[in-house]
């Protein structure tokens, strides 16, 4: 038996500009978008990874939801329809293990296999999935810059914000759809968000 809640919202940006796989492919002119940054939001690497390796301390995971949600496309990125349904969203916040937030994810999975990729709910996906020796490819489909009401109180940073999306791969099918939106308070780390 599950203990996903009935479907409640996920907090996407209400976009001010994107970018698509062209866009992830070439990167943006560095006035847009400063390097440090790009390769925190075009790189395929673990987020969660580099959040540790910037902050030094390890990234912890936050669980304010996992929601059946059938076969709703439940306004995720277009790739959610290459995820096999019926689906569950969780969504998280990545923070300091003292308590800083750095990041919002709301990622989308084939029902039937979350439990088994997702063993401790209350730890980072990639960490997951690493225990589990699972060989991936991060995928990323796509780059936001946006605002959201509920980011902004969650952050306690002003936007706008910087967001991606991406599919994970796992024996060439899709696995997951991650969405991920990071806070400004990263500029501590990786400087202003353009040169």
């Amino acid at each position: 038996m599950n203990s996903w809640s009935q479907k409640k919202a996920w907090n996407a940006l209400d976009p001010i500009w994107q970018g698509g796989e062209d866009i992830v492919e070439s990167g943006l002119p560095h006035d847009r978008l400063a390097p440090a940054w790009q390769i925190l939001l075009l790189g395929d690497g673990s987020p969660t990874r580099h959040l540790k390796l910037l902050t030094g301390e390890p990234t912890a995971v936050d669980v304010i939801d996992m929601s059946a949600i059938d076969m709703d496309p439940d306004g995720a990125p277009k790739p959610i329809q290459l995820v096999p349904g019926p689906r569950v969203r969780r969504q998280v916040w990545l923070r300091k293990a003292s308590g800083q937030r750095l990041a919002y994810a709301a990622s989308w999975w084939q029902a039937s296999l979350v439990d088994e990729y997702l063993q401790n709910k209350s730890i980072p996906i990639w960490d997951s999935l690493s225990r589990l020796h699972a060989e991936l490819y991060r995928d990323i489909q796509g780059i936001e810059l946006g605002n959201c009401a509920a980011l902004e109180e969650g952050f306690g940073e002003s936007g706008p914000f910087w967001g991606r999306y991406y599919l994970f791969w796992h024996h060439k099918k899709p696995m997951t759809v991650i969405y991920e939106v990071f806070s400004p308070y990263l500029t501590k780390y990786l400087g202003p968000t353009q040169l």
